[in-house]
């Protein structure tokens, strides 16, 4: 089973449990709805913090971070799901991700890590193997390529998303080169910090 441990920062970071019938899920909320991604793509959770906008990046990367002195971009996850942005409460959280995305002649993989805003952290979930369904070809409210399969917990299902297809190689790669040094985020004023007003 999977653990959450709270380190000196007051950010929790995750320690992926073992287990051959079961696959472990972060889930977490978006407006009323659950949806899940693997905790192996999970390195940790962070509370809400400034979140400086960049200019000329798409609508649903809500800005970059400087966590421990890496600047690290922040996608608004809701914004990207063709739904409304997320406004940041006190039960935001942002979720750092490690993607990873294989060459089409599989000779290359490229890492990155980005950061996933999200309403609200739930739990981290056990689901056995024969209750992850394959994902719908129609009929589910955000874009099928998104969605790596579906979680039955409870008698409900949850959205498990595949990661590494929310961002396309194309837009991750753009998405790198267009993130200034943290040095030029502190030093220009092209560059304007989010004020974070908490919402109950």
């Amino acid at each position: 089973m999977s653990t959450i441990t709270v380190s000196q920062n007051n950010n929790l970071s995750i320690n992926p449990g073992s287990g051959d019938q079961t696959r472990q899920f972060l889930t977490f909320q978006l407006g009323q709805e659950i949806f899940g991604v693997d905790i192996l793509d999970v390195k940790e959770i962070i509370e809400i913090c400034n979140i400086t906008r960049v200019p000329l990046t798409p609508a649903y990367i809500r800005g970059v971070i400087n966590l421990r002195g890496n600047v690290v971009s922040i996608i608004d996850l809701s914004a990207r799901l063709d739904r409304k942005p997320s406004t940041i409460s006190k039960r935001s959280s942002i979720v750092i991700l490690t993607v990873e995305h294989t060459s089409a002649d599989q000779m290359e993989t490229a890492t990155y890590t980005l950061g996933m805003l999200v309403d609200e952290v739930n739990e981290i979930l056990d689901i056995s193997q024969d209750s992850i369904l394959p994902a719908p070809d129609f009929g589910a409210e955000i874009r099928t390529e998104f969605i790596q399969s579906m979680g039955r917990v409870d008698n409900k299902f949850i959205i498990l998303l595949a990661i590494n297809r929310i961002l396309s190689v194309t837009e991750l790669s753009q998405l790198q080169h267009s993130t200034p040094p943290l040095t030029q985020l502190s030093s220009s004023s092209s560059f304007k910090s989010e004020s974070v007003s908490l919402q109950n």
